[in-house]
């Protein structure tokens, strides 16, 4: 008789667990849009004498899908590039301010929004790029229309905004560049990773179930979440940036999604003494002369 109570009650507990693990993948817990200003303040990334001092428009855009996507720009006198930064998960905007001065000192404009559920942007859940790529083409669209004929609009992401990136370009071709700083390659791989290190649970049953509760939840399979599918099709140049300790995703997705990029400029760094997301700030001096090399060999420089 116990052993056919279990029974009974194992559905039951597959599924609520499932969707407890569902829900903290498409809706996880975000810093408030101030909360981010006051940690790149108080971490040293973002000078509030520079950031006040740069001419700025704050914009509202309008997803394909309705909500709204909060941005600003920062123009530059005479430029004729621009880049898209594109923050990480559960982040916001404010996250990319640290790169400005890298792309304001190349004579790039640089444009900045909050990815759908994030910051003070709408949308009702995450979608790891299934959605979000198609904001960043609209984010294009008005990133392309503010400058003069033959403009060029390159776009950077870091972590998740990297995996946005590289969604996006496989569906819109003009992109003069795409830098993606510690993406993931594969979001089942991925999510069974943290599954198995942050909840010590198998991917078996669980995975399968939370993506089923994804599709009816929010429109899309995980598994339809595949960067490394789309990068064998890419042309334009493509800068894959992983620090070399990263354990929450792990450098391999890097070295992965390099050897996929068969076509046209490619390079990969992989910085040393850098967890997640601090390739740049552990190695500044490195990570911008590998940046110069790259725009200056894509004809960008």
């Amino acid at each position: 008789m116990p052993v056919l109570i279990l029974l009974l009650l194992l559905p039951g507990f597959l599924l609520g667990v499932s969707a407890v693990l569902t829900q903290r993948a498409i809706r996880p817990r975000c810093f408030p849009y101030l909360k981010t200003y006051q940690i790149e303040v108080q971490n040293g990334k973002l000078n509030e004498a520079d950031y006040w001092s740069w001419e700025k428009q704050e914009v509202r855009l309008t997803s394909p899908f309705g909500y709204t996507l909060s941005a600003t720009y920062f123009p530059l006198a005479g430029a004729r590039r621009t880049v898209v930064l594109v923050h990480g998960i559960t982040y916001t905007r404010l996250g990319c301010i640290k790169y400005l001065p890298l792309f304001r000192r190349r004579g790039y404009n640089v444009l900045i929004y909050d990815q759908r559920y994030h910051g003070l942007s709408g949308g009702g859940n995450c979608t790891f790029g299934f959605y979000e790529r198609h904001d960043l083409r609209a984010v294009l669209d008005w990133a392309l229309a503010q400058l003069p004929p033959g403009g060029r609009v390159g776009t950077m992401g870091e972590s998740l905004g990297a995996a946005v990136c590289l969604q996006h370009a496989a569906i819109d071709p003009r992109p003069a560049f795409v830098i993606a700083d510690c993406p993931f390659a594969d979001l089942n791989e991925l999510l069974a990773l943290r599954l198995r290190r942050d909840v010590g649970l198998p991917a078996f049953p669980f995975l399968p179930l939370a993506s089923l509760l994804a599709r009816l939840q929010a429109g899309f399979w995980f598994g339809q979440v595949f960067p490394l599918r789309a990068v064998p099709g890419l042309e334009m140049p493509v800068l894959l940036v992983h620090g070399q300790q990263d354990d929450y995703i792990p450098p391999q997705h890097s070295q992965r999604l390099y050897t996929a990029k068969r076509r046209g400029l490619r390079r990969l760094y992989l910085a040393p003494n850098a967890g997640h997301a601090e390739s740049y700030w552990n190695n500044r001096a490195a990570y911008e002369a590998v940046l110069e090399q790259f725009l200056r060999e894509a004809g960008l420089g």
